[in-house]
């Protein structure tokens, strides 16, 4: 009976000996909302835009019926598409350092027009911080120097021009590169492959400007991908049509000089001779014509192989910030120092005298607030 008494704790006299303390908690709330409101009211608000795409599906779908189906329960069965890039890798895509590394180059203009220069200045540059956690990064900082090996070699800068070698990034530019990750999000819904392309920064004008430059990059990327292989056809094709077009032009030349030269001559070998030109530019002509079908084909099958985009949602400019939540934010502090006082205050007559409460007795009564 005892021992089954011990595991029960009376809640009643738990809010009395709470009450009892309310000068505890009418000193802790106060500071920490001081304490929130300085912390975060100095931190720079961020805005997000929002881009959504569909884009074009190619490839017969050997699934049939069965992928409208799938589709309903968040199942994709795909198709006979030869693509190796389809719509759920493109958050794989924009995460990777080529396509974050090819967004610095973009030209940003703040709202209030004191901001104007490229992506990669404004980022390591131009951010807004808070000025009350600078101390800690710069402890933090001189701790990671100190952590750092006297063997390492620093990171040498491309040759071509390039601010940053994506295949050997320096400390710097990786932190960069994560940080864009974070700010650049992708996502691909399962069912209808619409892509969802959001981007967060602290400048409303330069978060739609990023937002709509990300969805034209990788509209680029997945264009030069779906029709690369059609573009070196034609260009293949292109080629063998000059060089088709200009064996016709000489044996054409060659044939008609031949002629000219030997109008009033009917010896049979000039007859043979005039028949093997033009049997000769005959079949020059034919591969001509041939190249240039091909040519045209190709054409045609770059023009089909080409996407097409389209944009569900465009980037507007936000009006209203993202964050951060400061109400939240300083109310979230009150409610965790809040428990964390009561649970200071209990502590001993939970863990420690559990029979004072089944009794009916604070064990910490004497205790002062």
């Amino acid at each position: 009976m005892n021992d089954n008494k011990k595991d029960v704790i009376d809640l009643v006299m738990v809010y009395k000996h709470l009450m009892a303390k309310k000068r505890r908690f009418l000193k802790v709330i106060p500071i920490v909302f001081v304490l929130s409101c300085v912390w975060i009211f100095p931190e720079p608000r961020y805005y997000k835009c929002k881009v959504t795409l569909a884009p074009e599906t190619t490839g017969e779908n050997i699934a049939g019926g069965l992928s409208s189906i799938a589709s309903q329960f968040g199942v994709n069965l795909g198709g006979a598409s030869s693509d190796a890039i389809y719509p759920l890798l493109y958050p794989d895509l924009m995460e990777s350092n080529n396509f974050m590394i090819g967004l610095m180059d973009i030209r940003v203009k703040s709202a209030d027009g004191t901001v104007d220069t490229d992506y990669y200045t404004y980022m390591t540059k131009l951010q807004k911080k808070n000025q009350l956690t600078r101390p800690f990064k710069k402890l933090a900082g001189a701790v990671s120097k100190l952590m750092e090996s006297k063997d390492d070699v620093a990171t040498p800068k491309p040759k071509d021009g390039k601010r940053i070698d994506p295949f050997r990034l320096s400390k710097k530019d990786y932190e960069l590169v994560s940080l864009l990750k974070t700010k650049i999000t992708c996502k691909v819904d399962k069912k209808t492959d619409v892509i969802t392309i959001t981007v967060e920064d602290q400048d409303p004008l330069i978060c739609a400007t990023m937002a709509d430059s990300v969805r034209q990059h990788l509209q680029v990327f997945i264009t030069e991908y779906r029709t690369n292989k059609a573009r070196l056809d034609v260009e293949h094709y292109k080629k063998l049509s000059v060089n088709a077009k200009k064996e016709y032009e000489a044996c054409v030349k060659e044939y008609s000089d031949f002629c000219d030269s030997n109008q009033e001559v009917t010896l049979q070998s000039f007859v043979s001779k005039r028949d093997e030109l033009e049997n000769e530019m005959q079949l020059k002509y034919n591969t001509y014509t041939a190249m240039q079908t091909q040519l045209e084909a190709m054409r045609a099958k770059l023009q089909e192989r080409t996407p097409a985009f389209t944009t569900l949602q465009n980037a507007t400019v936000p009006i209203k910030p993202a964050g951060p939540k400061r109400m939240l934010f300083v109310l979230g502090m009150c409610f965790i120092a809040t428990f964390l006082t009561a649970f200071w205050t209990v502590r001993k007559d939970i863990f420690e005298k559990p029979d004072s409460y089944t009794a009916g007795q604070p064990t910490d009564s004497a205790d002062e607030p």
